[in-house]
């Protein structure tokens, strides 16, 4: 997969007075490198037109496209790849359906990232390292101690993630994090581009 550095998930929630592909054509303008739909309400052909229309913002600007959890939508609109959780369909399985599309998985111990390293995944999300409110199921935050252990022990990429703001970024970045997502502070953002400018930009710094 081709490397990023800031990696932007949906949050329609977050912005409901803007158009889903207006939010994400923003951020995408300010340097998102990945853009994931994460959508856990709507019905299947409302995340089929969802996932076609991000599919066409970002093959127009050459940009990562990942589907979370649906792997059947992920594959109708030939996304680049798929988000899994720790309670989704296996790495193995999906890896069976997918072929040699981009597979992520989150993890939230150094347990579960060597096994999502070992099985093949092209990356994992390290988080929540802060709590977050952006799902509903979301587990208890690791912290940047766990984001220095896989920066220690892990050689795929990784991306760090969960309740990460401009206010506590730097933190995350000195802990070893070359990657961040954010979901609420970017989308919900009242300058989208700039802030996804100025995550880059403390990236930058650290490089």
């Amino acid at each position: 997969m081709k490397d990023f550095r800031l990696y932007a998930i949906t949050g329609e929630n977050f912005h409901p007075d803007r158009e889903l592909l207006e939010v994400m054509e923003e951020a995408i303008h300010g340097g998102a490198d990945i853009i994931q739909l994460r959508d856990k309400t709507s019905g299947r052909e409302e995340l089929l037109r969802k996932a076609r229309a991000l599919r066409d913002l970002t093959r127009r600007y050459g940009v990562t496209f990942i589907v979370n959890d649906h792997v059947d939508v992920a594959m109708e609109v030939d996304a680049d790849g798929i988000h899994l959780g720790q309670g989704d369909l296996s790495l193995l399985e999906a890896r069976r359906i997918v072929g040699d599309k981009i597979i992520g998985i989150s993890t939230h111990a150094l347990e579960e990232a060597l096994l999502a390293e070992e099985q093949g995944a092209d990356y994992i999300g390290v988080g929540p390292v802060y709590r977050t409110a952006t799902k509903a199921d979301v587990v208890d935050p690791v912290g940047v101690s766990y984001v220095r252990e896989v920066a220690q022990h892990i050689k795929i990429p990784f991306v760090a993630i969960g309740g990460i703001k401009l206010s506590n970024v730097d933190e995350v970045i000195e802990a070893g994090a070359t990657r961040i997502c954010a979901v609420s502070e970017i989308v919900g953002s009242s300058d989208v581009k700039g802030t996804c400018e100025a995550f880059l930009s403390k990236l930058d710094k650290q490089g």
